[in-house]
């Protein structure tokens, strides 16, 4: 089963509609290890009406936890498999369109989008490494730094800035 029909069975997208549930990562972008989880960001102003649902719909799957962090947005956290598939579920108080993951995202998807293929084969070289999907970007497109940041970076930069970073491959 692909990872797009375990979204569909699991039910996810509607259980969680009213936290504004996107897929982000690596599967979506075509990017996927066969480690690799499917990642779904959430809109949560109520960490425990959020809790509440994915314990009532998913706390019988394999693998399920259900955390926050203790960080200063405490960010909610589950993970759980589906019809084979792991999911990492997270929620956190800001909006989705200002969470870094979808930032993330948002600005590796304009990056293959923009892409003559040079930059996903090398990204996805690294990838096959083990290397994590923002220091592989980082790494192919010459970010010195902490990658995520440098990403975020790169999301307030227009398409033709990024074709030329592109065009430097």
């Amino acid at each position: 089963m692909d990872y797009e029909s375990a979204i569909g069975s699991s039910g996810l997208l509607d259980e969680l509609r009213e936290f504004d549930p996107r897929v982000v990562g690596t599967l979506p972008l075509g990017l996927a290890t066969p480690t690799s989880d499917i990642d779904v960001v959430c809109h949560v102003l109520d960490a425990a009406a959020f809790a509440e649902v994915v314990w009532r719909r998913y706390r019988s799957c394999d693998g399920f936890a259900l955390y926050q962090w203790c960080s200063s947005r405490r960010p909610v956290v589950a993970r759980f498999e589906w019809d084979g598939w792991p999911f990492e579920l997270f929620g956190d108080p800001r909006p989705v369109d200002q969470q870094e993951g979808w930032l993330h995202f948002e600005i590796e998807r304009r990056l293959l989008a923009l892409d003559d293929g040079r930059l996903r084969k090398a990204v996805a070289e690294h990838r096959a490494r083990e290397m994590k999907t923002e220091p592989a970007f980082a790494a192919v497109l010459g970010i010195t730094g902490d990658p995520y940041s440098g990403l975020l970076a790169l999301g307030r930069e227009s398409d033709a800035q990024l074709r030329v970073r592109l065009e430097c491959l």
